[in-house]
């Protein structure tokens, strides 16, 4: 399930393993103002209208789950990459450093922050990074709660990009080398390279943010280049609400304005290789961009 700022969004699979198979899915609007994703002020205005919107979509599936996977917007979070040159071997030290060494850029008091991180990318040096994510915890709490007034609970939240990126490495020929997702919503903009299935640069703008979408793109080539000693992309994948945060142009001139800039071919999300779309189902451009960050979703948690 997803809540972004004009919409609310759910996908139910089956299967296990590489067998999965979206069986439903519903998407409702919703109304300008009411969810107003941010990092540092409250982003649910109106906490029951959100929760009628889950309501009517789960009503459209047919189904009243009681726990459920949510994708909160890339906006609501602060992600950073930590190197360490060397590792603590409790849990706890690792966890204290962590905190430590994000305190000084947090955006608001660590004490107030839902934090999480996951080790990344390990260099022939024996050093290794950190993909830590935070966000002050009322603010995920107002999305917790509006899935309990529809009935869910939320057991598994995190950001949207980073389950469009489970949804490419779910798919066959996942990929192995540098590769870059370009995530595209209404509300904002989010750049994010990996090697392989590792994380190695983050960097989401909002709609509202300086800068055009083409100085992003721009900005991030030369920093793969200069600091990520980038030989290239070996893909590129776009994938978004259709148009691009700053409303400028469609996803298809998005898309080749990428091939000019990157000079490299750039493919359009296709969440059907992580999981088929039943029969029944019209498998649309802007469909597919939705069904990405909820698919990538439930591909985590069959994995886990």
């Amino acid at each position: 399930m997803q809540i972004a700022r004009n919409v609310v969004s759910a996908a139910s699979i089956t299967g296990s393993g590489s067998n999965l198979s979206v069986t439903a899915h519903a998407i409702e609007p919703l109304a300008g103002g009411v969810v107003i994703p941010a990092l540092n002020h409250t982003n649910i205005a109106e906490p029951k209208l959100v929760a009628s919107a889950l309501q009517r979509v789960f009503e459209r599936m047919g189904q009243r789950p009681k726990r459920v996977a949510l994708a909160l917007p890339d906006s609501v979070a602060k992600v950073s990459i930590l190197k360490f040159e060397k590792v603590p071997e409790r849990a706890r030290d690792l966890d204290e450093l962590i905190r430590w060494q994000v305190r000084k850029a947090a955006p608001f008091r660590i004490e107030d922050a839902q934090l999480s991180y996951v080790p990344g990318l390990k260099a022939a040096d024996g050093s290794t990074e950190f993909v830590v994510v935070m966000a002050r915890r009322d603010i995920v709490r107002e999305y917790e709660t509006a899935c309990e007034e529809a009935g869910a609970h939320a057991g598994i939240v995190d950001l949207s990009t980073f389950n469009v990126i489970n949804a490419v490495l779910a798919g066959p020929g996942a990929p192995s080398d540098d590769w870059l997702l370009v995530h595209v919503t209404h509300e904002d903009a989010t750049m994010a390279i990996l090697r392989g299935r590792h994380l190695v640069f983050f960097r989401n703008r909002t709609a509202e943010g300086e800068g055009s979408l083409a100085d992003m793109v721009h900005q991030t080539a030369m920093y793969y280049e200069d600091r990520l000693s980038g030989a290239g992309f070996n893909r590129v994948v776009l994938a978004g609400g259709g148009l691009p945060a700053d409303g400028s142009h469609d996803a298809e001139y998005l898309r080749r304005a990428l091939e000019q800039r990157l000079n490299t071919r750039v493919d359009t999300i296709d969440p059907r290789g992580a999981a088929n779309l039943m029969d029944r189902i019209n498998a649309t451009a802007e469909l597919l961009d939705a069904l990405a960050p909820l698919v990538g979703l439930l591909a985590r948690e069959q994995a886990a």
